[in-house]
């Protein structure tokens, strides 16, 4: 009796684990429109295509072209690198993006500026986390956590997640190398650097391709959703309000945007090709199996 009791045991703990099995939904919206207009120069606005994001203006964040993978390969992260480009500054895309920034930029509200901008500061930087006596190192760790708290509560948080905060610190530090990896391979300038009339909340200290905040925004959704599958449609939607909200903010292009939806999506590709990722992956769904409905929020 004991020898079923544990061979049933084992069959219900298996059946029903099925990862990787997400599917990216077809670019859509105003993504999908501004992709039917030409991406190649236009004679017209020649100009903008000798327009690259300034040197003086580069952060210290040009550091993590140093750092080593973790769940990807150094090729893997050359092939993602190489396998998108943004239309040309002076096409009718990028006219039509900008145009559409500009809307944007006249219909923000009060409400919208102080969502958007709260948004904004949330970011996981792994160098921080190196440090335990750094000053930020608890907050930092708190925004690795930013989706899981935004949807299930002040709970989930790294202290109770140790597994699942493993899971991420890696996902988190492929993140970084590919983002600055991308930007600073093909140096797009941010849209307030073509277009006068924007008037960005904020300016940031990096290339605008492809958007940094969009890419963990959808690495995380897409990871989240490996580990709590039933919750897959609120961290969609949530990565989606997050990649919005940097064209509300004027800071990113919607190409940036749907370039970073797309990196995420191969990168969850190749980690399920990675026993490493695929152990840390299940262990982490074995916390949350075990110890979620503790500290989720109801």
């Amino acid at each position: 009796m004991k020898t079923i009791s544990t061979f049933l045991l084992v069959i219900l703990t298996t059946v029903g684990i099925s990862y990787g099995q997400q599917k990216l939904a077809p670019v859509s919206g105003h993504y999908k429109d501004f992709q039917l207009a030409s991406a190649l120069p236009n004679v017209q606005r020649a100009w903008m295509d000798t327009v690259k994001y300034p040197p003086a203006e580069y952060g210290n964040s040009i550091v993590y072209l140093l750092v080593k993978p973790h769940y990807l390969s150094e090729d893997q992260v050359k092939k993602l690198s190489e396998s998108i480009a943004f239309p040309a500054n002076s096409s009718d895309q990028v006219r039509k993006e900008l145009d559409y920034l500009l809307m944007l930029q006249d219909k923000r509200t009060p409400e919208q500026i102080k969502r958007v901008e709260y948004l904004g500061d949330i970011g996981y930087w792994p160098s921080i986390n190196m440090v335990p006596s750094h000053a930020a190192y608890e907050e930092n760790l708190k925004h690795l956590f930013f989706e899981g708290r935004e949807l299930m509560g002040e709970n989930i948080h790294a202290g109770n997640f140790p597994k699942v905060s493993k899971l991420l610190q890696g996902v988190m530090q492929d993140m970084r190398l590919m983002e600055f990896t991308i930007k600073y391979k093909l140096l797009r300038p941010r849209p307030y650097h073509l277009e006068p009339g924007l008037n960005p909340l904020t300016k940031i200290n990096s290339p605008s391709f492809a958007s940094g905040h969009t890419l963990w925004a959808f690495v995380q959704a897409f990871t989240w959703s490996e580990i709590v599958p039933e919750r897959k449609d609120a961290f969609i939607s949530l990565a989606e309000e997050i990649r919005r909200s940097r064209e509300v903010m004027g800071i990113h292009y919607p190409s940036d945007n749907e370039a970073s939806r797309q990196v995420a999506y191969k990168m969850l590709q190749y980690y399920f090709e990675n026993p490493a990722f695929k152990k840390d992956l299940q262990e982490a769904v074995t916390e949350w199996n075990s110890k979620a409905s503790k500290f989720i929020r109801n």
